[in-house]
């Protein structure tokens, strides 16, 4: 299993990418008290960070940065400054900001779940496990920390187990999209692109579904030569300039010498033959 996973990670950079957006979205936000809630003043955005532009996505950077930067203890900017620092690609200096909330707030299972989160985004997956570990409780199972978890075993290669902690997530979260669109990119991983593809369409037509769950659907229907189809859902939702980046990344797969079945199969019949 781990041979598969460098070599179609190693190869399909785009999908990494997409995949890790949605899977690091199930890390963030947990119940919160109504104490929690009024601390702190986030600065308002004119739209959802997932819909931004890289200019946009800076200038809300600095915005919110800067209230963080007046109380660095305060975990609700330091949550919002983290997670976009993260879709920033800062992920050094997202990990030190939650490292500084984790410690003022060491019990609190949301900033211990974004830890966590910015820990795997660093590269320190084990860490990321504990951290994620720690938040959960038995009596209090929480779905965003199974999906979290989840997340997390698909970067260490064990889909298998990754693939458990999302069905534990569904068990208490029917439906939701963000544990269903993890799932069917799990099965990408593991090169079953057609189970992939039943999990990502079931993601992409539940209410609540981002443009991020329809992006990876995309990227999956693309990689079984359907393009036409994945280009089409790709333009959803994004203005020109994402859905025309986002197009030129499948194009850029679809021309690699080696498809993505070529390669899967390739993988699979090395795992059999060091089984």
């Amino acid at each position: 299993m781990a041979l598969r996973q460098t070599s179609t990670r190693h190869r399909i950079g785009f999908f990494g990418s997409v995949c890790l957006l949605v899977a690091t979205a199930a890390l963030g936000g947990c119940s919160t008290t109504k104490k929690e809630l009024t601390t702190g003043s986030i600065p308002r955005l004119s739209k959802p960070v997932e819909t931004m532009t890289a200019p946009e996505l800076t200038r809300a950077a600095d915005s919110i940065g800067s209230a963080y930067a007046r109380n660095p203890k305060d975990r609700n900017n330091g949550l919002a400054y983290a997670n976009i620092l993260m879709m920033t690609g800062r992920n050094t200096q997202a990990l030190a900001v939650m490292q500084q909330v984790a410690i003022a707030h060491p019990s609190d299972r949301e900033v211990l779940s974004a830890f966590g989160k910015a820990q795997a985004a660093a590269g320190q997956l084990e860490q990321a496990l504990a951290t994620i570990g720690r938040a959960q409780t038995p009596d209090r199972p929480d779905w965003r920390l199974y999906s979290a978890e989840g997340a997390v075993l698909d970067q260490l290669g064990r889909s298998p187990e990754a693939r458990d902690r999302y069905r534990m997530a569904l068990d208490l979260k029917p439906n939701d999209p963000t544990i269903l669109s993890n799932l069917g990119m799990s099965y990408v991983l593991g090169g079953d692109l057609r189970t992939a593809e039943t999990y990502l369409k079931s993601a992409s037509q539940q209410p609540g579904a981002d443009s991020r769950v329809r992006q990876n659907l995309a990227l999956v229907v693309g990689l079984q030569g359907r393009f036409p189809e994945a280009e089409q859902i790709a333009r959803q939702e994004l203005d020109p300039q994402q859905a025309d980046a986002n197009v030129a990344y499948l194009r850029s797969m679809m021309s690699q010498q080696n498809s993505w079945k070529q390669l899967a199969a390739k993988d699979s019949k090395t795992d059999k033959n060091t089984n």
